[in-house]
This record gives C-alpha cells, structure tokens and sequence, in this order.
C-alpha cells in the first residue's frame, strides 16, 4: 500500500476573538484541512511525493475586507478566501509543494453560522475543507464542478462527525 504524502497545516491567529468562538482552533482546524487533502487524494488528486504545505490564516472582518477588496475588488469582508501559491502550476513531484493561504474571518462565520443554524466549529471546519480544495485546483464555478468539489466537502467533514453542511 502505498504511504499517503505529507500534509503539514501552519495556523496563524491574528484575531484573538477566534479563541472565544472555537476551542482549540488550531487542532481543529488542522484536522478540517487534511481531512480534505485526503478526501482530494482518495478523489485521484496527485501532488508531490513529499508532501505538501498550507497556511491558515484566523484573522477579523477588517483584515478580510482589506484583503478581499486588495484581490479580489470587493469592498466587503468575506467568509474564506483561498490563494493558491502554485496558481495552476505545478513543481517537480520530487519536491514538497507549498499549496497557498486560506483565510478565514471570525465575524462574518460566526454571523453565517448563527443565520444557518450550525455551531461555529462546524462551519469554520467546512470553510477550511472549501477552501484547501480550492488549493489543490477543485472549483465549484459549474455545476459538475460544484458536485465534485461538494462531495468531498461532504466526505471530509463526515470523517469529523460534521452533519452534510449543503442539507
């Protein structure tokens, strides 16, 4: 059987209000992200050999609306936003791969997850897995895409106990 790659998961909490909503947000968060870098493995996604790597960012709705209008050209924060460190390309399989940033805005999720009914952990875990398959390439911008990339959202957070977040 072949050894599964390495997936190395770095947090950086720059909102201290992020310890108050979640328990633990680095443990947690960490296993969101890999539980969708495995899910896009079992999926036939191939990367390096020696692994992989990718920043987590838990920052406020100010730093998020900065960087969503910086990049994206809207003034307003936003839930998650993913940048992709290899945009589209791809190394060597023989060298680790850096896949990129997801951050994440402690406000506008714990506003989402109070309007949709969900605990805060389970909505900023489903927000990790989104937006670490956005890393790795998956996309939701048609409707088979969308499928694809929902359905190893689904089988990622039920490897966490997480309800199917699209019911």
């Amino acid at each position: 059987m072949a050894r599964r790659p390495s997936f190395r998961v770095i947090v950086s909490r720059r909102d201290p209000a992020w310890l108050d909503l979640l328990p633990q947000p680095a443990r947690r968060l960490t296993m969101a992200a890999r539980r969708a870098y495995w899910a896009a493995l079992s999926h036939g996604w191939r990367g390096s050999s020696l692994g992989h790597e990718c920043n987590l960012l838990l920052t406020d709705d100010g730093e998020m609306r900065d960087l969503n209008r910086r990049w994206r050209g809207k003034d307003k924060p936003t839930n998650v936003l993913a940048f992709a460190a290899l945009d589209g390309g791809r190394p060597g399989r023989d060298q680790p791969w850096m896949l990129g940033d997801v951050v994440l805005a402690s406000g506008i999720i714990g506003k989402e997850a109070r309007r949709q009914r969900k605990s805060f952990s389970d909505h900023a875990q489903h927000l990790v897995a989104h937006g670490v398959l956005h890393l790795l390439g998956y996309d939701h911008q048609n409707s088979r895409d969308a499928r694809v990339m929902e359905s190893l959202e689904i089988a990622a957070l039920s490897q966490l106990s997480i309800a199917n977040p699209y019911h």
